[in-house]
């Protein structure tokens, strides 16, 4: 019998912090502590990454850099090269449940740079070690974003034509300019780097699992694509030639366009796929499971002319396939994946992930809603197969209650057949639904924190296609309580998902 096991869903950001916004501070550990308790086995996190413009962490300046802002500033008080009164005296926003990333931008790095100056980090063994280790990927990005700086925040494809097109001499010039600088951006990524690993650990040790998060695409404006333009379908000077989305659906009549530029994929197999070899065996050491986002892009991935303002025009190519998860597996070995397959999806993609062996995922709000342009089918519970991980739903869908309240009379009343649940205010509909969940055939089930909470939309995390209000939502610790704690356990207990490794026997 396949085993079964939960967990919950929680960003980073979205964590309780002193300093504006989640980090890999006590309060990380904490959240590692509960989850134990509760019967956990898995927190899924969402991309680590640099955020760039619109603070999505799906658009980022790196595909391997960490976010500075995770940074525990608690930590570099008690190293001394920060002080207490310096943090508090910074303004990172006004709300506890919200973060303010105009604040945190103007004064974090404040902080961070102070931190630098007074390391000596240059004289660290294990700074030292760290550079050494990661040059591959780190030199690159390090540049870019002391050149991001020195250009005033432009993107890369504006800058002058000597470093945009990475000639020699160029490279040469900025490196001599802008040491301190770039010295301050590794800086950076080694303090990420020794905190997120002392968290993993932890969480490690007290047989908790860390699921990570991919996205398919690397931003526009990235050191990746700077760096590599050889990988994207760029022209001579640089500029996409198509960009990444998805087709109008009963979500969004024009589509969402996303912008990132597309793959060459004849050159990617030409090379043996290697850049993705790097990427994935990257992840593979930094997630216990990595969740890869719009899996469906492998078999065929929309493509948009460049230009356009929405994704009305595009149309579908073919992806590389299962040659490109074969080739990954000889050379990497097998590691756990959770297949993104949500959207369009077709007979070729659910083949794709029968292939590729790994568990695709089910969204319950999808069984209920008419909007939704793909299969509901797929969606109810009855229809699931143990090699899948259900979800409630996901940091891009609303929270149960609120989409609940949103859906039509039909798809409510739907809903409530399928439970048999007539009675259930619907102030508390999240209850049935998670149960509905945890009691299914799938062999992971992931919950939001929101759902266990029984919040409504404004506590949403992300709306696709929109900027300016995503992102910001932070639980907090007085939410964290006993009572939720104990609530997730029983229901952990009830539907076998319990993780028997933290089980005290004195409960």
């Amino acid at each position: 019998m396949m085993k079964r096991d939960s967990g919950v869903l929680l960003a980073v950001s979205s964590l309780p912090s002193k300093y504006g916004i989640g980090c890999f501070s006590k309060e990380a550990y904490a959240f590692v502590d509960w989850l134990k308790d509760a019967g956990q086995t898995y927190w899924q996190i969402l991309p680590i990454h640099p955020t760039s413009y619109g603070d999505s962490p799906y658009q980022s300046f790196s595909t391997f850099a960490g976010n500075p802002y995770f940074i525990d500033l608690e930590a570099l008080i008690e190293e001394g090269v920060l002080s207490r009164e310096e943090c508090d005296s910074m303004d990172f926003g006004e709300f506890e449940d919200d973060i303010d990333y105009e604040e945190l931008y103007k004064n974090r790095y404040i902080l961070l740079a102070m931190a630098y100056e007074r390391s000596n980090i240059s004289q660290n063994p294990e700074y030292q070690k760290f550079v050494a280790e990661n040059r591959w990927w780190l030199d690159d990005y390090a540049l870019f974003m002391a050149l991001k700086n020195f250009f005033d925040g432009q993107c890369w494809y504006e800058w002058p034509e000597d470093i945009r097109l990475r000639w020699g001499y160029a490279l040469d010039y900025y490196r001599r300019e802008l040491y301190f600088e770039i010295e301050f951006q590794m800086y950076l990524q080694f303090k990420f780097f020794q905190q997120y690993w002392r968290l993993k650990a932890y969480a490690n040790e007290n047989n908790i699992k860390m699921i990570g998060d991919i996205p398919i695409y690397v931003a526009m404006d990235s050191a990746d694509t700077w760096a590599h333009p050889e990988l994207f379908q760029l022209d001579e000077n640089n500029i996409p030639t198509a960009v990444a989305g998805c087709p109008p659906d009963g979500f969004s009549a024009t589509g969402q366009l996303w912008g990132n530029p597309l793959y060459r994929w004849d050159y990617h197999k030409q090379t043996g796929y290697q850049w993705w070899l790097s990427r994935l065996w990257y992840v593979y050491q930094l997630y216990d499971v990595t969740r890869i986002d719009h899996f469906r892009g492998f078999d065929e991935y929309y493509s948009i002319p460049y230009g356009e303002t929405t994704a009305m025009n595009g149309h579908w190519e073919k992806g590389p396939g299962i040659d490109l998860f074969r080739c990954v597996e000889w050379n990497l070995g097998w590691h756990e994946v959770i297949a993104e397959d949500l959207g369009y999806v077709t007979d070729s993609v659910r083949q794709l992930v029968r292939d590729s062996g790994f568990p695709g995922m089910k969204v319950l709000e999808f069984a209920f809603d008419s909007r939704d342009s793909g299969s509901a089918n797929d969606y109810l519970p009855h229809n699931y197969h143990e090699n899948s991980v259900v979800y409630t739903g996901t940091h891009d869908n609303e929270t149960v209650v609120g989409w609940f309240d949103t859906i039509c009379t039909a798809d409510r009343a739907l809903a409530r057949n399928y439970l048999c649940d007539y009675y259930t205010p619907e102030e508390e509909i999240y209850k049935p639904f998670i149960a509905l969940a945890m009691g299914s055939v799938a062999k992971y089930c992931i919950v939001p924190i929101q759902d266990y909470l029984g919040l409504d939309n404004s506590c949403r995390i992300n709306k696709p296609s929109t900027i300016g209000c995503n992102w910001r939502w932070r639980v907090t610790q007085q939410q964290l309580n006993k009572e939720l704690q104990q609530g997730i356990l029983a229901q952990t207990m009830r539907y076998g998902r319990m993780n028997w490794s933290n089980y005290n026997n004195e409960m």
